[in-house]
């Protein structure tokens, strides 16, 4: 009876020791997926923190309207123009001829000087040193990402003979609003920076690529 007592005290204990663990484990593991439960809203915030930062970017540019031209870089008062608004200044006529993938071209176009345009921004040329302006250039991009580039003296009266226009019409049709102006070069042989469908004007300085390369 003794020896039988015995038997059945150790196989009680090792069933409440058995019962101690398994509590343990259960607990152990509830633990750890609270962790990574934690763990995962942790990283799902940041996710979302990481995707939703391009979208504020984004924003912060605001969209260009139908014909709209946004003139920006190196300036100290960027803004947009219309065609709307470009009829509203003072207008200059050239006659021009170039070559293109269609042939000669002989036109008559109506529009705003360029330098004029770029000026109302007043552009941050350096004036310490001698014709700051001389290390300047403007990159006009239109439809369909096409972009051409010009130095300054090009379009500035100062140094140049003719005068790049932003054209509102040609051969005396107005351009379409949404369409928007149309970079005229009358110096130009060839009419590949006749940038039709005009939406940005880019105005820059070499020096920082040029002192970058030394």
């Amino acid at each position: 009876m003794t020896c039988g007592r015995q038997n059945q005290r150790r196989a009680g204990l090792a069933l409440a020791a058995a019962a101690l663990l398994l509590a343990g484990c259960g607990q152990s593991a509830d633990t750890k997926g609270a962790d990574g439960a934690k763990d995962g809203a942790k990283g799902g915030a940041a996710a979302g923190a990481s995707a939703s930062a391009p979208s504020s970017a984004k924003a912060s540019v605001a969209p260009l309207g139908p014909g709209e031209v946004r003139v920006g870089g190196e300036v100290a008062k960027p803004y947009s123009v219309t065609l709307a608004d470009l009829r509203k200044l003072p207008q200059t006529s050239v006659e021009v001829k170039f070559t293109s993938a269609k042939g000669e071209q002989r036109h008559t176009y109506q529009g705003v000087p360029l330098h004029d345009v770029l000026k109302t921004a007043e552009p941050r040329f350096d004036a310490a040193k001698k014709n700051g302006q001389l290390r300047g250039f403007v990159s006009a991009t239109g439809g369909g990402d096409y972009r051409a580039v010009f130095a300054w003296a090009e379009i500035d009266p100062g140094f140049a003979k003719s005068q790049v226009l932003l054209a509102v019409s040609e051969d005396g049709v107005a351009f379409d609003d949404a369409a928007g102006p149309r970079l005229v070069v009358p110096q130009d042989t060839k009419g590949g920076r006749y940038v039709s469908e005009l939406n940005q004007l880019w105005v820059g300085v070499v020096d920082p690529v040029v002192d970058g390369a030394k």
